[in-house]
């Protein structure tokens, strides 16, 4: 059915949710899993981060999603888990991005309540639906 499912991971409450309904779907069609985190550069700004100049920032942003991803790969069973990406960018485009080049067959994602700015520029999960490749599963 599948064989590589992309699994979108934003360091959210959802984020054990979404997890857990990838390794499910992965082990009952014997898919690779490729974990997932597009790292943005927030509004509010840690103080720590203003230090930093240029790429400096982006690539601290980078180096701490990939960190964040190692630790969850290791919770996985042995195996599950092929790649980590995590680039600096908009949510939605590095999702559909990296699945297109890996030609997954499935993105598994959280929704996200329609709040604030998401209401009027429409959530992370709505613009992967529109825009992916191919299937994508929003876990609630």
């Amino acid at each position: 059915m599948y064989t590589k499912i992309v699994v979108a991971l934003d360091g959210s409450t959802r984020s054990p949710a979404v997890l857990a309904k990838a390794v499910e779907l992965a082990e009952q069609s014997g898919a690779e899993l490729h974990l997932v985190r597009a790292m943005a550069i927030p509004i509010d700004l840690p103080a720590l981060t203003w230090a930093f100049r240029g790429d400096d920032l982006g690539t601290f942003l980078v180096e701490h999603g990939l960190q964040e991803l190692r630790l969850v790969a290791r919770q996985l069973p042995e195996g599950k888990v092929s790649e980590i990406h995590c680039r600096l960018g908009k949510p939605w485009e590095v999702i559909c991005e990296v699945a297109k080049s890996l030609e997954a067959d499935l993105i598994i994602l959280g929704s996200h309540g329609y709040d604030g700015i998401d209401y009027l520029i429409g959530t992370n999960a709505g613009k992967v639906v529109n825009h992916a490749h191919c299937s994508v599963l929003v876990v609630r």
